[in-house]
């Protein structure tokens, strides 16, 4: 496994020494700031520059993409943090962006648009998927050959986009097994964070929506939880913990997959 710092590019560094990138990593508020959701971000910059992709951040010039003030009911605040990123992304003239969040990845392809931010948008599965099939990225199963995984989609990446092959067709290359839950491609349950209740109280019920997704999770018997999004990575940890399974039930991004088993 390497040690050696990988000095992540920005936009506003390439364009100084007048350079640019050839995909646009957007972080995210979880993926910056959230300490579980950073090394999901770590374990996406490696995998970037173990296949010498051409990539740049934008670092303290992106800002939130307004997706939360949108789901809650404010849609001026949102339009508001769209605006400004859609001026930033404009004016380094960003063409292709690869967010490792759903709800970032939802928010810039079908709702940056009508405000005059049209990009190529993609997530995180999606391009891990490309690079494999390309056969820049090669993937041996390692240290998780022969475990049981079970996959969760995000609401924003599977019911909202359609996109249900990709990453299991990037956690297959790891040689587990990957067993579905009962719910799951466009049957899904919520991990309960979408729609903006990640911040705020949940309202009365007789059980939290996290305890039973985590619930019908582990009823698969996993020795690993797989997500693709970061609301999801806590919302599931937080289910495996209210059932004392944290010992031996793991929960991982699948870039953290990936880049484990290339000991990245």
């Amino acid at each position: 496994m390497s040690t050696t710092p990988i000095k992540v590019p920005t936009m506003a560094a390439l364009a100084a020494a007048g350079e640019t990138a050839d995909i646009l990593f957007w972080v995210g508020c979880a993926g910056s700031f959230d300490d579980r959701a950073k090394k999901v971000t770590k374990a996406v910059v490696k995998i970037l520059h173990h296949v010498g992709l051409k990539y740049a951040i934008l670092g303290t010039e992106e800002s939130c993409t307004g997706d939360p003030a949108k789901r809650a009911g404010n849609e001026f605040y949102f339009q508001m943090q769209a605006l400004q990123n859609i001026q930033v992304l404009n004016m380094y003239g960003v063409k292709k962006i690869v967010a490792a969040c759903p709800h970032c990845f939802n928010t810039l392809k079908n709702e940056y648009p009508e405000l005059g931010g049209t990009y190529e948008v993609v997530h995180h599965s999606q391009l891990l998927q490309q690079l494999m099939d390309e056969g820049k990225l090669k993937v041996a199963g390692g240290s998780f050959k022969g475990k049981k995984i079970t996959y969760h989609d995000p609401c924003y990446l599977g019911r909202a986009n359609g996109v249900y092959e990709a990453p299991r067709d990037v956690i297959s290359k790891l040689d587990a097994e990957l067993t579905e839950m009962k719910r799951s491609k466009a049957k899904g349950l919520c991990c309960g964070a979408g729609g903006a209740q990640m911040f705020k109280e949940a309202e009365k019920g007789n059980k939290e929506v996290n305890v039973e997704r985590a619930e019908e999770a582990m009823g698969t018997n996993p020795d690993i939880i797989a997500v693709g999004c970061p609301f999801c990575n806590t919302m599931l940890t937080d289910g495996v913990k209210h059932f004392e399974k944290e010992a031996t039930v793991k929960v991982y991004d699948m870039a953290e997959l990936i880049a484990q088993a290339n000991e990245l």
